[in-house]
């Protein structure tokens, strides 16, 4: 069975403001359905069965429109931040006591064609904590932010700039519960700092996705992402 996927969607979209001061990125309308929506279809066709979302900023509108999940064939369970905002680590991290030991993480305002089940049986062929999806992104789509060599993740970092930052982040990983023992003291922080430190320790994959991904954290990709559903009707 396929594990669990979380879907991290608690930011509060300011690259995207006026347009969400009122209405959270996850509900956003493309190609004629909220987002969330067209994930939610996607994670379906995938062979998923459970979902967690992490959600934060106007976390009631996306309860009150996925419910349990049953309208799209899926068991649907939610982990909201509260008050304070905990970061994208931190809100996986609360979210842990719904989680098996192994789970998918993927972000709210991403749309991604891979195969997750190949992604899966890589992740299943070895002992590490964790597995990042990357693509060759030659600065197309955002900033590249990863040295992969050899199939290894040699540096991610998504601040400093280094020689040889040709892939990204594709935006779909795999972790393991023991990999968050390294942040046991912290309550906010961001994922990116989580993986780091498994890259440091040795215990991230790398998996290479042969296609770009579709997101709508900017103007510019909500308007891509909008043309590709656009496209997939014709």
């Amino acid at each position: 069975m396929m594990p669990t996927v979380v879907i991290i969607a608690g930011g509060v979209a300011t690259r995207l403001r006026p347009i969400t001061e009122t209405i959270p990125k996850a509900l956003l309308m493309v190609a004629d359905k909220p987002f969330i929506a067209h994930q939610l279809l996607l994670l379906k066709k995938n062979g998923v069965k459970r979902v967690v979302i992490c959600s934060g900023y106007l976390s009631h509108q996306i309860e009150e429109f996925v419910g349990d999940g049953s309208q799209f064939g899926l068991s649907v369970k939610f982990s909201v931040d509260g008050d304070k905002l905990l970061g994208t680590g931190g809100a996986v991290k609360k979210a842990l006591p719904l989680l098996e030991d192994e789970f998918f993480v993927m972000y709210g305002d991403s749309y991604l064609t891979v195969d997750f089940k190949n992604v899966y049986d890589y992740f299943a062929q070895h002992q590490n904590m964790g597995l990042m999806t990357v693509f060759k992104n030659h600065n197309a789509w955002d900033n590249s932010n990863i040295v992969f060599e050899g199939g290894k993740i040699v540096i991610y970092d998504k601040k400093r700039k280094v020689q040889g930052m040709d892939y990204i982040d594709y935006g779909l990983g795999i972790l393991r519960k023991p990999a968050f023992d390294a942040m046991s003291s912290r309550d906010v922080f961001d994922l990116a700092e989580l993986y780091q430190d498994l890259i440091a320790k040795n215990q991230m994959l790398g998996y290479q996705v042969p296609e770009r991904f579709y997101e709508i954290g900017s103007p510019k990709g909500l308007a891509e992402t909008e043309s590709y559903f656009l496209n997939l009707k014709k």
